[in-house]
């Protein structure tokens, strides 16, 4: 990191982040080699009828650190092909990014990498999915993948921290907390290492992934995004396109696609006659054939 960096903190005003704004505060208060500025950027997604209620909240907390909060509304998609969760990680990825700061700090932790893990696995995300999430993934910096839920906890209480409790983490209807919950919690208690088992194994699937990106950039050859010519798609095996496919996905950021979709996107865009136009969507984005190319395009809902 520079010397003057501008940080910007994702902050929910939750356990997690309030961790990650005060470590942070704490480092830029003290005598440290690097000096950086710090401020907060809360995403209010209106979803919840104390939306309102966190984010005066969060602008609290983050004053008594000495740390500038700025609230960013969003409208999270209804119907989604990604259902809701997808859509409102979709929303507050996009409020975030519209920050001028070098970095954007997330609060994402060890357990969370673990629920990542078996979330994208069971969707049939493959090796990209497996992977989870990266410490340093373009200007996203993510300090506490290495640390537990209960250390952050711990940490909070010394400091006699206060967090915002959201009730939707309780609710079983959304994924990700029927595995926090249902699945991760017997598992650690018959395997109290099991969190930081499964984080761990995603940099392995990580180092691997690279591996794969190096492949994709080998058959790529001089081409470095779309359009992408047809016949990479047909000169390749059948893995090796849905690798192309992923690889030039993953650079527009485009969320991860599951192995049987890409396998239906080559099928599509390399059988269909040179006078089709088939289109396989991916979330915000599809991808369309046009002649003897495949180009990306931001998805239309009116077209579904």
């Amino acid at each position: 990191m520079q010397p003057g960096a501008r940080l910007a903190v994702g902050f929910s005003g939750g356990v997690d982040s309030v961790v990650l704004l005060h470590v942070l505060a704490t480092l830029r208060q003290s005598a440290i080699p690097v000096p950086f500025s710090l401020a907060a950027v809360h995403v209010d997604h209106g979803l919840s009828p104390h939306a309102s209620t966190w984010a005066t909240a969060a602008m609290q907390t983050a004053s008594r650190l000495g740390v500038p909060c700025r609230i960013a509304k969003v409208t999270v998609e209804r119907g989604s092909r990604d259902g809701l969760e997808g859509a409102a990680r979709r929303a507050r990825h996009a409020a975030l990014a519209q920050s001028d700061a070098d970095w954007i700090v997330l609060a994402h932790q060890q357990d969370d990498q673990a629920e990542t893990l078996l979330f994208n696995l069971l969707r049939g995300c493959g090796l990209a999915g497996a992977a989870a999430m990266r410490e340093r993934n373009g200007r996203l910096l993510r300090p506490l993948l290495g640390v537990g839920r209960e250390a952050i906890e711990r940490y909070a209480r010394l400091q006699g921290l206060t967090w915002i409790e959201d009730e939707s983490n309780a609710d079983l209807r959304h994924t990700r907390n029927f595995l926090r919950h249902r699945v991760l919690a017997p598992l650690r208690e018959r395997f109290p290492a099991a969190p930081r088992v499964l984080a761990a194994a995603t940099g392995h699937f990580a180092e691997a992934l690279e591996l794969l990106d190096a492949l994709a950039r080998c058959d790529l050859g001089e081409i470095d995004d779309f359009p992408l010519p047809v016949e990479r798609l047909r000169g390749v095996a059948e893995a090796r396109a849905r690798n192309l496919l992923r690889y030039l996905l993953a650079r527009h950021e485009v969320p991860i696609p599951t192995a049987a979709r890409l396998r239906e996107a080559v099928r599509q865009l390399t059988g269909a006659a040179v006078d089709r136009h088939p289109a396989v969507g991916f979330g915000a984005f599809r991808l369309v054939r046009q002649r003897d190319s495949v180009y990306l395009e931001a998805d239309d809902p009116a077209r579904r």
